[in-house]
């Protein structure tokens, strides 16, 4: 097997995100609490938070932009209080702020140092995590999310324009996420080898197996070591 670049699913694989996605609901619900407490009484968080699930089946053609649903959702709350204007950039970057202050799992960082001193890795994500904000940018030669491709994963569509962004055939490729259906059915649909990174130990129960099983980063960083020196 010879692989020529790595692609990567973000959340839940190189830090838990349900910690800053409920501390991100808590900011923006503060800051209503402050500047409209009117919208905050109609809308506190499990309220908002039913409001985006509604958003999300309502609207379908926004499946891909997690962004954007959530800025719809501070529309619909606003006008629902009679507001037309609603400061939706204003909170959106409050929750977006708190939503990129993650965590990274232990294991995370210096793994990805050693993989990427060996091979390019491209970003792979449903969500809207900024890397730059995250400060993880400068290990990733290229950034694919679903609301810039108009496709979420499993789509095939994702996964080869990060083949594309990389430069590598979709069968050089190595994928590595947490989910089994969006991240490893997904990816192998199109050729790519695949990693599930398994934190939990949850049996395999999805289709087409994995290439490869790791329950942390630094594994597969050791496995990137030992296959890039094998072929050189």
């Amino acid at each position: 097997m010879t692989i020529r670049a790595i692609t990567l699913d973000l959340d839940d694989t190189l830090w838990p995100v349900l910690p800053a996605l409920i501390e991100a609901e808590h900011c923006a619900d503060r800051w209503l609490k402050q500047h409209h407490p009117d919208v905050a009484l109609a809308w506190p968080i499990e309220a908002m938070r039913a409001l985006r699930e509604k958003i999300t089946v309502d609207y379908p053609h926004l499946a891909h932009d997690f962004s954007e649903q959530r800025r719809l959702t501070i529309r619909h709350a606003f006008a629902e209080c009679g507001i037309a204007e609603a400061p939706v950039e204003e909170l959106w970057r409050i929750y977006y702020v708190a939503r990129n202050n993650v965590e990274l799992y232990p294991d995370s960082l210096a793994a990805l140092e050693r993989i990427a001193a060996r091979l390019p890795i491209a970003s792979v994500s449903n969500g809207n995590a900024d890397l730059e904000m995250i400060g993880l940018h400068h290990l990733f030669h290229a950034r694919v999310n679903a609301s810039g491709v108009g496709a979420a994963k499993p789509d095939p569509k994702i996964f080869l324009h990060a083949a594309e962004a990389l430069g590598v055939a979709p069968t050089q490729i190595l994928h590595v996420g947490d989910d089994p259906l969006l991240d490893v059915v997904g990816a192998h649909a199109v050729g790519m080898r695949t990693v599930w990174l398994n934190r939990t130990g949850d049996a395999w129960s999805h289709g087409p197996e994995p290439d490869f099983v790791f329950s942390n980063m630094t594994e597969l960083a050791d496995w990137v070591e030992t296959a890039t020196d094998t072929h050189r």
